[in-house]
């Protein structure tokens, strides 16, 4: 097995907690493609298909620790000011930019 990058593991990290790909990029400062090529990597060298087994495989290999400590956010990226103490808060996210209003 190939070693897995920080950037890898960080974002199998933060989908081992229920978080998408969208949510993950919001985080991380980096697209959601981005985070997809990502998760990508980590499945091609994790030898897996699909991001759940990714975790799994990684979990199983001693990769990803206790699952109730946050992944770091990026080094230089910062947290909305008031956010700083729970990055995983739903409230972090602003609503996607594609959802229709529901205004009348």
């Amino acid at each position: 097995m190939k070693p897995l990058t920080t950037r890898e593991l960080t974002c199998l990290r933060w989908a081992a907690i229920g978080k998408t790909s969208w949510e993950m990029g919001v985080i991380l400062g980096l697209t959601e493609r981005t985070v997809n090529f990502h998760i990508h990597n980590a499945c091609r060298k994790l030898q897996v298909h699909g991001r759940q087994a990714a975790i799994t495989a990684a979990f199983q290999a001693g990769l990803l620790s206790m699952l109730t400590e946050l992944p770091a956010l990026h080094p230089g990226t910062r947290p909305p000011p008031g956010q700083e103490k729970n990055p995983a808060e739903p409230s972090r996210f602003p609503p996607p930019a594609h959802k229709a209003s529901t205004k009348f």
